[in-house]
């Protein structure tokens, strides 16, 4: 099969900020002379996309950018239902793409099909922070970071990489095909995270990626990719808060301190990819893919660490960086941050342990949703003592405005956790459990549907978006871009 163009997104409900991230990537994508397609799907409401889209028109870029905003979300859904006929379908199909997480990223899915994707969240940016002397790596070692100060001056250098050629040299291919220079190996072990929840060990200020030994087949094709990422790394908010903790000179929780940089890195092909990061990866879209996990909860992208362990199907670490900036604007409070992935931690547990079947576009797991009182007390036991640390922290600062922010700080938790009280705190959880998973099992139930639909439709007309009248930036050999010479 001949491969298709790759086209580039930008999943967003910050519109307000999103158009600097266009101008960043476009340039990228120019300096290493590639043309390609730029499309924003915006979660924002009627009135912020009515304030912030003229900033959209005022970007200059020389690739053209397309926006799927609410108005061509809502036509989107209407054009589905009218396919499918059922009135009784209409609250699944609008729960699948709803504001979300992993709705708005259904609608990248479904925007790219027959293509290949590549997706960056509006708060990273195509460049990294690379350590200026680096080390060698050890012989299983693909990776090694650590935590500087924000104010270190020197020690490593800001540096860009060709994203598209990186992301375009693996996927859609046979493993046998990618570039000589990659690894290849069953799994990444983060020393500093648990493998299949990806939650934190501990507060480390360093950390390195170590290959697990294991056969990839030459007729495997790279379906997911990403690349390594600097600034604030890919880590829990209780991090954040430890991070917090051990600085006395920080006064809020949301201020960051540390930045992540890279001290050395190569790219590797896995059979499993417990480590994907959706916020800096690529997809080989051209036949399908199964959905993001419909979710205001941050683990939409759990599904694919899953459906990767499949035979013949595998994912790749590509030979770039990029850089997040941590985006605070819009952003859900800490303690509520926290509260969300200690429900995240536990579904994975359940919905992992009970998988049992797995196909081209979707998984099949046994588990309705059930939360015992194990589990609840687990979560209080560990949240209460952190609670108690930002207490015991709050009395013995000297610094009346960090006190004051510690304090705060703490009554979020203990309100955001039901007060401790465990029989309340149970109650909500199984609530919330049980909502989320019944919605997920109902999406991946009628998804395969949709993806036909659209692969048919989009053989004959583009789904609703819109091409963004921006300026277009001249080229070097100084024509715009899209002037032929005679």
């Amino acid at each position: 099969m001949r491969q298709k163009e790759t086209v580039f997104v930008i999943p967003t409900h910050r519109l307000r900020d999103v158009a600097q991230t266009v101008e960043k990537y476009d340039e990228n994508f120019w300096a290493n002379g590639h043309a390609t397609k730029i499309m924003i799907f915006d979660d924002s409401s009627i009135a912020n996309y009515e304030k912030y889209y003229p900033l959209l028109e005022q970007t200059k870029t020389v690739n053209d950018v397309f926006y799927v905003g609410p108005q061509e979300k809502e036509k989107f859904i209407t054009f589905l239902n009218d396919r499918l006929r059922d009135k009784k379908l209409e609250s699944l199909v609008k729960n699948l793409f709803r504001p979300s997480y992993g709705g708005n990223r259904n609608f990248t899915l479904m925007y790219t099909l027959g293509h290949l994707m590549v997706s960056a969240d509006d708060d990273m940016r195509p460049d990294a922070l690379i350590e200026t002397s680096p080390e060698s790596l050890s012989p299983d070692e693909i990776c090694r970071g650590k935590l500087i100060k924000s104010h270190q001056e020197g020690g490593y250098i800001h540096k860009s990489f060709d994203l598209l050629t990186a992301f375009n040299d693996v996927l859609g291919k046979k493993a046998s095909h990618v570039p000589e220079n990659y690894e290849a190996g069953e799994y990444l072990l983060d020393t500093a995270m648990d493998l299949e929840t990806n939650t934190t060990k501990g507060y480390f200020t360093e950390n390195s990626l170590l290959l697990q030994k294991g056969r990839v087949l030459n007729n495997s094709i790279v379906k997911i990719a990403q690349t390594f990422r600097t600034g604030t790394n890919d880590i829990d908010t209780l991090d954040f808060v430890h991070m917090y903790l051990n600085d006395e000179n920080q006064i809020s929780p949301y201020d960051l301190n540390d930045y992540y940089i890279l001290t050395n890195f190569r790219p590797v092909v896995t059979n499993k990819n417990w480590r994907m990061d959706c916020g800096v990866a690529g997809y080989d879209n051209q036949l399908g893919l199964p959905p993001f996990f419909p979710t205001r909860l941050r683990f939409e992208d759990y599904i694919y660490r899953l459906w990767i362990q499949q035979e013949g199907v595998v994912a790749a670490h590509v030979d770039a960086v990029q850089n997040h900036i941590r985006n605070n604007y819009m952003r859900n409070p800490l303690a509520s941050e926290i509260f969300n992935e200690e429900i995240c931690s536990l579904l994975k547990k359940k919905i992992k342990s009970s998988v049992y079947h797995i196909d081209d576009l979707g998984i099949k797991f046994d588990y309705s949703g059930e939360v015992t009182l194990l589990d609840s007390e687990e979560i209080l036991a560990k949240i209460s003592s952190i609670h108690e640390q930002v207490v015991q922290a709050a009395l013995s600062t000297q610094n009346e405005e960090r006190r004051q922010s510690l304090q705060l700080f703490a009554n979020n938790l203990s309100r955001v956790f039901y007060g401790f009280e465990p029989d309340f705190f149970q109650q909500n959880v199984s609530r919330i459990v049980d909502d989320v998973i019944s919605q997920f099992h109902a999406s991946l139930e009628i998804w395969p549907t949709l993806v036909e639909i659209c692969y048919l439709h989009k053989d004959k007309k583009d789904l609703p978006q819109v091409r963004v009248k921006n300026k277009k930036v001249k080229s070097k050999n100084g024509f715009k871009a899209g002037e032929i010479v005679a």
